[in-house]
């Protein structure tokens, strides 16, 4: 492993959709800083990777398949998180994203919508759902929701996922409130275009649009990494008194 300042030791990082992106970048910092990681990941060849690069890098990290659109299986999946680790202490709901066919809502289609809420909003609050119940048994702990700055702002093309990403931006701060009493902090990071394989792809399908909103972001796009750091603070102690905020890593976007 690289040199570590153990913001992350002893703790127990479950992280979602954390094979590829800045779920993978996430976990691969946590894990540097001390973190057991489980790779909470849908694609299994994805998952397996990044829990053994972090294993053979001398941490410890369990991949375990995870559908957040399934409550059955997310619930299974923090059963077994807790019977190999003994508990969770940062929650980090990473998995979602856009599609190319969101659009307008005069344009996009019903079924564009619903994956959307299904993916990101439902994904979230169903490992909320299982994910803070088992950080109440530990006494606390860190839940770091992945919002968009488009959410925040007025943006063009994506109203389905805007709508699903700005329902998880309202339910931060009501979970915030909810349990604060248990010692549980909410807090979600907004990011803009981030360079990961995903958004690249994107980037050839749709170049017009994703250059568009890269014009706005005066700093330039968001490398995976900055997510992740970012979200290191979240989940490290170093927040202890920070709940209810939504951190905006757009480069500038929402300012231009």
């Amino acid at each position: 492993m690289n040199a570590s300042t153990g913001r992350m030791k002893d703790k127990v990082a479950y992280i979602t959709g954390a094979g590829a992106g800045i779920g993978r970048a996430a976990a691969e910092l946590f894990a540097r800083e001390g973190a057991t990681v489980i790779v909470a990941e849908f694609n299994v060849e994805n998952g397996l990777a990044c829990a053994d690069a972090i294993n053979a890098a001398g941490g410890r990290a369990k991949f375990i398949h995870t559908d957040v659109t399934s409550e059955d299986n997310v619930r299974g999946s923090i059963e077994v998180a807790v019977q190999f680790a003994g508990r969770i202490d940062v929650l980090y709901n990473n998995a979602g994203g856009s599609t190319s066919i969101d659009a307008q809502v005069t344009d996009c289609p019903a079924e564009e919508f619903w994956r959307a809420v299904k993916l990101d909003l439902f994904g979230t609050w169903i490992t909320c759902k299982y994910g803070i119940a088992a950080m109440m048994n530990s006494g606390g702990g860190s839940v770091i929701n992945s919002g968009s700055v488009f959410a925040l702002v007025g943006t063009r093309g994506k109203d389905a996922y805007t709508a699903a990403k700005g329902g998880i931006s309202s339910i931060t701060r009501s979970m915030a409130v909810e349990y604060a009493p248990y010692r549980i902090r909410v807090n979600a990071v907004a990011p803009a275009v981030t360079k990961t394989a995903r958004v690249l792809g994107l980037i050839d399908e749709q170049p017009e649009v994703v250059n568009k909103t890269g014009e706005r972001q005066l700093l330039g796009l968001i490398e995976p990494n900055e997510v992740a750091l970012t979200a290191l603070y979240l989940a490290s102690d170093e927040s202890k008194t920070t709940t209810g905020q939504i951190f905006p890593i757009d480069g500038g976007f929402s300012i231009s």
